[in-house]
């Protein structure tokens, strides 16, 4: 099928623009690229007609290269009533998310090619989108054997992560990395000193002490980013920090990057958009891992992502049931769904005007693309057409049970939004429609 994407606001992260213009797609890849013109004029131009096409009217709409989500937990094998592969796939649609590289904390962990296997046989059966999975870095996640990296590549695996569960032996990462680098694997970790970090459910401070809350210092992520910086700088390895939250830990990144590391940084939308005292009185959909900081760390972060020194925006889509919420907060289970809410929750960063949309979409679409190696994130002529028409200014209040994804916990329910997503296509097929 040949689709033509006529009418439509442009909002390429490659380019850093923002313009009026049309999208010609063919055998699931983008074909042509051209200004404002009418059907009949770039149908003259590609040599087609007008019966050989279809149209669709974006009416103005941003059209955008589809979100690639870095760290979403797919709840496949162990917990299937916290999410599915065709929830998540179906949430993921629906939030214009069109690549989502699924976590390794299963129950058990997805550390062995058997079980990889497993989950991608699911993952292509039972979800509209694309899903790229991610293997243990070490055995269990235990971190104290590594996993094998080599057979886990051949079967799949695109990065490879313990995800929270930080390997504190420092001998046993330093192999890891090691060998990592040998196979040209990309390791992702959890910047935070496992010690100081241990059982916290907030950010030290004046909040977190008049609440009575188990608290870590922002110093805990900066003490676990030098560690992991010193350790490249020993393997050479290829590295990802999953979140950097924190303002402290930016100079040391800067470093890193200018000193020549293949090193690079992601953030969680929560921590850009929510900060400690969204807490309030101890609301659990608001605990994530790790704790909501600081209005200054926030704004610190959200600079960060704006200048390129944090790379990647993602969701860390983590479900949890009402029974794992619904308990005093420090006992409470850490994580929130965003699949759908990472768009709609990035624009309030747009009209705060903090940042634009190219530069939104570079975050979530290109650089997580670029770092995995694919095709997509672009809207360059030959990439694949996967892509995301959303009206920024659309407003709507979130209701948390009319999310796609089995388990309800956002932090943004009752909130007022503003952005919808109108449709979600993979390789040029739509696999959402609003009001489909």
């Amino acid at each position: 099928m040949t689709t033509l994407f006529l009418n439509a606001r442009l909002i390429d992260p490659e380019a850093g623009t923002d313009a009026p213009g049309a999208l010609l797609v063919a055998e699931g890849r983008i074909a042509g690229r051209f200004d404002d013109q009418s059907a009949e004029a770039i149908c003259a131009a590609a040599g087609l007609t007008l019966s050989q096409i279809e149209v669709v009217d974006c009416g103005g709409k941003c059209l955008a290269p589809g979100i690639v989500d870095i760290g979403v937990k797919v709840c496949e094998p162990g917990e299937r009533h916290k999410e599915s592969y065709k929830s998540a796939g179906l949430a993921a649609a629906a939030g214009g998310v069109t690549t989502i590289v699924t976590r390794p904390d299963t129950s058990p962990a997805i550390d062995s090619p058997e079980t990889l296997e497993f989950v991608t046989r699911r993952a292509q059966a039972d979800a509209p989108v694309n899903v790229l999975p991610m293997a243990a870095l070490t055995k269990g996640r235990e971190g104290r054997e590594m996993t094998e990296i080599g057979f886990l590549m051949d079967a799949g695996a695109v990065a490879f992560t313990d995800c929270d569960h930080v390997v504190g032996n420092t001998k046993v990462f330093s192999r890891a990395l090691t060998y990592a680098r040998s196979c040209g694997a990309l390791v992702i970790a959890h910047p935070q000193e496992p010690g100081l970090s241990d059982g916290a459910a907030a950010t030290s401070g004046k909040f977190a002490a008049l609440r009575g809350l188990p608290a870590v210092s922002p110093m805990a992520e900066r003490m676990g980013l030098d560690r992991d910086i010193a350790l490249l700088e020993m393997t050479g390895a290829k590295y990802h920090a999953d979140q950097i939250t924190t303002a402290r830990a930016l100079p040391a990144l800067e470093r890193a990057k200018a000193n020549g590391l293949d090193i690079t940084a992601g953030t969680s939308i929560h921590h850009l958009t929510l900060n400690e005292l969204d807490v309030a009185d101890y609301r659990t959909f608001f605990k994530v891992k790790p704790p909501l900081r600081s209005e200054d760390d926030r704004l610190a972060v959200v600079e960060a992502v704006r200048t390129g020194l944090i790379d990647v925006i993602s969701s860390m889509h983590t479900p949890q049931d009402e029974e794992s919420k619904r308990l005093p907060f420090e006992e409470a289970a850490a994580g929130a769904v965003a699949l759908e809410t990472l768009l709609p929750a990035a624009l309030r960063l747009y009209h705060a005007e903090l940042l634009d949309l190219p530069c939104l979409f570079r975050a979530m679409a290109l650089n997580p693309a670029k770092r995995l190696g694919l095709a997509s994130g672009r809207l360059s002529v030959d990439a694949p057409a996967d892509l995301v028409l959303f009206d920024p200014d659309a407003p709507f209040v979130l209701d948390r049970f009319k999310l796609q994804s089995k388990s309800k916990n956002t932090p943004f329910d009752t909130q007022r939004m503003q952005g919808r997503v109108l449709a979600t296509y993979v390789a040029g097929r739509p696999v959402y429609r609003k009001d489909a």
